[in-house]
């Protein structure tokens, strides 16, 4: 027994020795970071800020790839395929805490294949009406959606994603009946809500500061858990009749599994150092995003809450399954 524990420590040495050793020569060569979504996006546009932040801090190109498709999940079948070496991150929203409720078949798992690194930011949406609809506040949405029932519509950029689904949810929590009317991307929605076509509509933060602050649409509440600096005088949902409720996206970046421990705590490091930059702080409040930058055991917990919050929402509101 003596022998095979002094064994077992020679080999849990050396694997840790190896472990260091990778992270010490990483990275060597060009990183990927793979974004799935469109370019031109709030996605995309912090993604290549903090790539570049990481590009100054590591001394190696750090390349943007938009890999859109599927809810995300072509993005993130590139990080399952790739080699566990450090040099393909995936760069993602929430919404990958939201693929394993909504799609039947997908080619990966996220438990399997994946490491949670770090949560960079959280970010919030806000809950905005046209300028027309006779409602101030989120607790008036309410009222006026019971007294006139099957009148009003909201948009959503598509079936199930967050926006989505957190709207279901405040349906759900407050018998409003409001109609889903489905768009292809922030854009296409934000001018149907300000020409009236629609009532309501939750849209990212960074979507609808320009938008709110010009008076073409008004924001009635936000689903942070507290107010958040790009719209300080904008109440919580929770704050308005629901305490308690908050559903806030995030941002994070990802690892193959296997990669080495060492590796994935560098990476978090760095990131760190990367979103909390002088520089990019005032860039976060036009964003609407709030710095986190968590360890990756914390990272991991955030997104198995998320995962079966939204398989709960999905579930209850009956989303059909999507291939």
């Amino acid at each position: 027994m003596p022998l095979l524990r002094s064994a077992l420590m020679l080999i849990a040495l050396t694997m840790s020795g190896l472990s260091g050793a990778f992270a010490q020569g990483w990275p060597d060569k060009p990183i990927r970071m793979i974004v799935p979504y469109a370019a031109g996006g709030a996605t995309d546009a912090f993604a290549r800020i903090v790539g570049g932040k990481l590009q100054q801090q590591l001394k190696v190109p750090v390349v943007v790839e938009n890999r859109v498709g599927a809810g995300g999940n072509i993005g993130a079948e590139t990080l399952a395929r790739a080699a566990p070496d450090g040099n393909t991150i995936l760069f993602n929203i929430n919404g990958q805490a939201i693929s394993p409720a909504l799609y039947k078949n997908l080619s990966f798992d996220f438990d399997r294949d994946f490491i949670r690194v770090t949560q960079l930011v959280s970010t919030a949406t806000v809950l905005t009406v046209h300028p027309g609809l006779p409602v101030m506040s989120f607790q008036e949405l309410v009222a006026y959606a019971k007294a006139h029932p099957n009148k009003l519509n909201y948009g959503s950029t598509g079936i199930g994603n967050a926006l989505h689904l957190t709207m279901e949810l405040l349906k759900r929590e407050t018998g409003m009946d409001i109609e889903m009317v489905p768009f292809r991307g922030d854009s296409p929605l934000l001018q149907s809500l300000i020409a009236g076509e629609l009532q309501v509509a939750l849209i990212p933060s960074s979507a609808a500061k320009a938008h709110v602050d010009a008076g073409t649409i008004r924001a009635i509440g936000t689903t942070a858990s507290r107010r958040i600096a790009a719209f300080p005088d904008v109440p919580t949902i929770s704050e308005q009749g629901l305490p308690g409720f908050s559903v806030q996206g995030w941002m994070g970046l990802f690892l193959p599994a296997k990669t080495p421990q060492a590796i994935v705590d560098r990476l978090a490091a760095e990131a760190k150092l990367a979103v909390n930059a002088a520089e990019v702080a005032p860039m976060l409040v036009n964003f609407g995003m709030t710095p986190v930058t968590s360890t990756p055991a914390e990272f991991d917990a955030l997104y198995r809450a998320d995962r079966e919050k939204f398989q709960r929402i999905v579930r209850e509101a009956n989303i059909p399954l999507q291939d």
